[in-house]
């Protein structure tokens, strides 16, 4: 094998180990997901939602929690949030 061709299989083989660690849960069928652009001015109305956000955190060896939840006062004011993914209706208090 050339060293080429091993340069060129060590990135793939990279991404693929990384890919396999990270773990994803499945988006609920009433979850709503955040969209582009980004609200950037939202109103300061009290209608909880819950939101799953990117924790940032990546795993090179097992799986592990790439999501967090976190409860925002409106379903604005959790998409204007660039980690957000998605959100649930009520505080993350009161989901099942």
């Amino acid at each position: 094998m050339t060293i080429k061709a091993k340069f060129t299989i060590l990135p793939a083989l990279v991404l693929l180990v990384s890919c396999a660690t990270h773990r994803v849960d499945p988006v609920p069928l009433d979850a709503v997901q955040c969209t582009e652009p980004r609200p950037e001015i939202c109103t300061m109305d009290y209608t909880p939602v819950c939101a799953t956000r990117d924790n940032g955190t990546r795993c090179a060896t097992t799986p592990c929690e790439s999501t967090e939840t976190a409860t925002y006062a409106n379903a604005c004011s959790a998409c204007a949030d660039p980690a957000v993914i998605y959100h649930l209706p009520a505080a993350c208090e009161s989901q099942p």
